[in-house]
């Protein structure tokens, strides 16, 4: 017989969402049963319920997961950028792995059945520095800077594409007669349109 092991509530909580977050990659959001969960961890299903109640909400809290994942990445590559630019590419990039592991569809999901961001500012931090460095490169260059609400939309209408790419996106390129297979013209050209609106 397999020995206990006693975890405290927020490492055990950890290892149930990093374990979910696992079967989302692998297999979508109907992958993330509370039986696979504890399989994967190796406790019982009454151990995940105890911790996240539902299955519903342990969907919610791996979404939630999935936001600070993507805000410590953020955060970690904005500090890279401590002393250079910020790089779209890698921005772009960052964002694109997220949702490509499975969380668009998981937001899609919880989205349809009824679940509601209350969040916001997700991107605050992104926003501010690539409007400080457009003021910079206008600055220098004798362009007129774009406002911090033209940055806000930019993000905000980045942000809506990555996240829908993995769901909608070979459909949106096959309705433009485009290879619907091909999601890297797509990341090049918003990187190119983030670049664009850094430079004024």
């Amino acid at each position: 017989m397999a020995t206990r092991v006693r975890r405290k509530p927020d490492d055990a909580k950890r290892l149930i969402l990093q374990a979910a977050g696992k079967l989302l990659a692998a297999g979508g959001p109907a992958a993330v049963q509370v039986r696979a969960v504890a399989a994967v961890v190796g406790v019982t299903d009454a151990a995940v319920n105890h911790h996240f109640g539902t299955r519903e909400q342990l969907l919610s809290a791996l979404l939630r997961f999935g936001g600070t994942k993507l805000k410590a990445e953020l955060h970690a590559a904005l500090g890279a950028w401590t002393d250079r630019p910020v790089d779209p590419a890698e921005l772009v990039r960052t964002l694109f792995a997220l949702y490509a592991d499975g969380y668009a569809e998981l937001a899609l999901a919880l989205y349809q059945s009824g679940w509601r961001d209350s969040g916001s500012g997700l991107l605050d931090e992104v926003v501010d520095r690539l409007h400080a460095q457009a003021q910079a490169n206008c600055a220098a260059t004798g362009r007129t800077p774009p406002s911090r609400e033209q940055i806000q939309l930019t993000v905000a209408a980045l942000h809506q594409a990555i996240a829908l790419e993995p769901v909608f996106g070979a459909e949106f390129r096959r309705s433009a007669g485009m290879d619907t297979a091909a999601s890297d013209p797509m990341l090049e050209w918003w990187i190119g349109i983030l670049r664009a609106a850094i430079a004024g």
